[in-house]
């Protein structure tokens, strides 16, 4: 035998020469299950007051956003009756009971106010005009809202239960006209809206006026009772049951409120109306998956190390005896294996040397496609604009304006050089830095750009609002690829408001720590901001682009130092704002 092997069999019989081995391992595997049992009742600890505390701010953050849209929905609707109160039409319908146009102008405020409908009372009650035409000819001389409001000066809220158990909510206003009441705006505020939102979550969220009564809750019979007697007639089968099904028994922390005997997490919120307030119920479901899925992973762990000790004990008089043909068998393994590996490692070297080959030429292919892509893209807006030249120039010919249409030719001239500077340029996409920079009036570039897209401006008739400043903005860059970032943007610009019955585009440019320029439609806005600036990602019809104009106007911005984003405005529409390093008086001095 050789001296490896001997120093092998040497390091093998060693641990099991001796006797001591034996009460090692049984104490090894006492100190892991004492181990096993603290690490499994501090994690139990930790992550149920974490996870809990966790839940119960989110349940917070939850009835916090549900509360403050409840109160702006019910501020938003209540300035409604005093407005529509003022309406002449509906005062001068009132006076000379002619409704024939009052329900459609009724409904054509609804749209716009997200009311549930509107109703307009005559002097005796009577629905004179409403959003729904089914409610024509209804008597209201008795209800709350009409009595309230002709004897009050101010705007009425009421709550009516209906008869299918649920709630209506109320604002009602009298019209009058030298000093007589001629009639009632009624107005009734959609809140079902939020209980049909709150239905898809876990959560079970009621409302409960000042006197205590559930007006508004997931749970529809619910409507009508006070808390406690609500939660116990739940039946076995709603929302609140089914959610708290997973949850047993949570005895680690005092529950807040028990439904049907079960523990949930219950929060309240006051909401400053009426002295109404919310109450949400959370059940603990969450919390016990999470602990459990982190300790069910632990005990895994100290089970497979335990499993490892028992089959060392079990295994540590058998191996002794088997220790010699383990090793001869492992060697020859171990041989048979190493001339596999040889083998496969030299295929897949072969393999990646042509893979390489392969990638290399597959690079290639894609920068000559997209290459190709870009200077399409870029010389489309050129052509466009030499060819409604042209049409004006052979127009203008025949009219005997040749003055005119030289200078339409000397546009078209213009054209042509710069479609030869955007070829000259694409070429210097491949290296960045070709050209030195200068310094730029981003103020005449911006006037640039909109006198190469005037063509297409006149034909779609877009109002176009510029906000500049006075002093000029300077940019250290490159003229020409920043006017090309700006016609990128006017044009998308254009292409967004196409379905726009008045189009309308907004050009700021604005000087501070940054020049800005923002572009902003009233479009139909952005479906997909993450893919936006990506190459090839377009929402333009076949034929209209490319994908590429985005790509490249946020490459050129980048190279420039600045950035180039793109959000939706909250008034609709799509706002987009290249960013790029101002150019003060010191650095255009330095510059020179």
């Amino acid at each position: 035998m050789s001296s490896d092997n001997r120093s092998g069999w040497s390091s093998f019989k060693t641990p099991f020469q001796g006797a001591p081995l034996g009460w090692r391992l049984r104490v090894a595997v006492t100190v892991l299950l004492l181990a096993t049992v603290a690490t499994i009742w501090v994690t139990n600890r930790l992550l149920i007051d974490r996870f809990t505390e966790s839940t119960r701010n989110r349940a917070e953050l939850r009835l916090a956003l549900y509360s403050g849209n409840l109160l702006s929905e019910l501020r938003r609707n209540a300035i409604v009756p005093q407005l529509l109160a003022r309406d002449p039409s509906l005062i001068s319908a009132l006076q000379s009971s002619d409704y024939t146009l009052s329900s459609q102008r009724l409904i054509s405020f609804v749209e716009e106010i997200g009311a549930a409908s509107l109703m307009l009372l005559d002097g005796d009650g009577l629905t004179r005009a409403a959003t729904d035409r089914n409610r024509l000819g209804e008597g209201h001389r008795n209800s709350p809202y009409f009595i309230d409001a002709v004897r009050s000066n101010a705007t009425i809220f009421t709550v009516i239960q209906t008869e299918s158990g649920g709630y209506s909510f109320v604002y009602s206003r009298r019209i009058e006209a030298n000093a007589e009441v001629l009639g009632v705006i009624v107005v009734e505020v959609d809140l079902q809206k939020f209980e049909r939102a709150w239905a898809g979550i876990s959560d079970a969220v009621m409302v409960a006026d000042s006197t205590g009564t559930v007006i508004l809750s997931t749970e529809p019979k619910w409507r009508g009772l006070d808390e406690n007697t609500a939660i116990q007639r739940q039946s076995p089968d709603s929302a609140i049951e089914r959610a708290i099904r997973a949850t047993a028994d949570w005895t680690a922390l005092p529950a807040d409120a028990y439904v049907q005997g079960e523990a949930v997490m219950r929060m309240e919120t006051r909401i400053p109306f009426r002295g109404w307030k919310m109450t949400s119920f959370t059940t603990y479901s969450s919390i016990r998956e999470k602990v459990n899925s982190v300790i069910a992973l632990e005990i895994m762990g100290f089970a497979i190390l335990l499993a490892l000790a028992f089959y060392a004990l079990s295994r540590r008089a058998t191996f002794r005896m088997t220790l010699f043909q383990r090793e001869s068998a492992e060697l020859r393994a171990l041989n048979a294996r190493l001339q596999r590996e040889i083998a496969e490692r030299e295929r897949v070297e072969k393999t990646l040397e042509v893979a390489e080959q392969t990638l290399a030429q597959s690079s290639k292919l894609a920068a000559l496609g997209e290459m190709s892509a870009a200077v399409s893209h870029e010389l489309n807006q050129p052509l466009a604009a030499m060819k409604t030249y042209l049409a004006g120039a052979r127009l203008l010919l025949r009219r005997n304006r040749p003055e005119e249409a030289l200078a339409s030719f000397g546009r078209i001239d213009g054209l042509i050089e710069r479609m030869g500077a955007i070829t000259r340029q694409l070429k210097s996409y491949a290296r960045k830095g070709a050209d030195a920079f200068s310094p730029v009036n981003l103020g005449e570039a911006l006037a640039s750009a909109l006198s190469m897209m005037e063509p297409q401006l006149r034909q779609r008739h877009v109002k176009i609002t510029q906000i500049l400043p006075e002093e000029p903005v300077l940019a250290m860059g490159d003229r020409m690829r920043i006017e090309q970032v700006m016609v990128n943007l006017l044009r998308n610009a254009l292409d967004a408001t196409k379905s726009v019955s008045e189009p309308d585009v907004e050009i700021i440019l604005a000087a501070g720590d940054m020049a800005v320029l923002t572009v902003r439609d009233n479009g139909h806005g952005i479906e997909d901001i993450e893919n936006l600036f990506e190459p090839f990602y377009t929402t333009k019809q076949p034929g209209d682009g490319v994908g590429l104009g985005l790509a490249i106007s946020s490459g050129i911005v980048n190279d420039h130092g600045g950035r180039l984003t793109a959000r939706n405005s909250p008034n609709g529409g799509a706002v987009f704002e290249m960013q790029l390093p101002i150019l003060g008086s010191d650095g255009l001095e330095a510059a020179e």
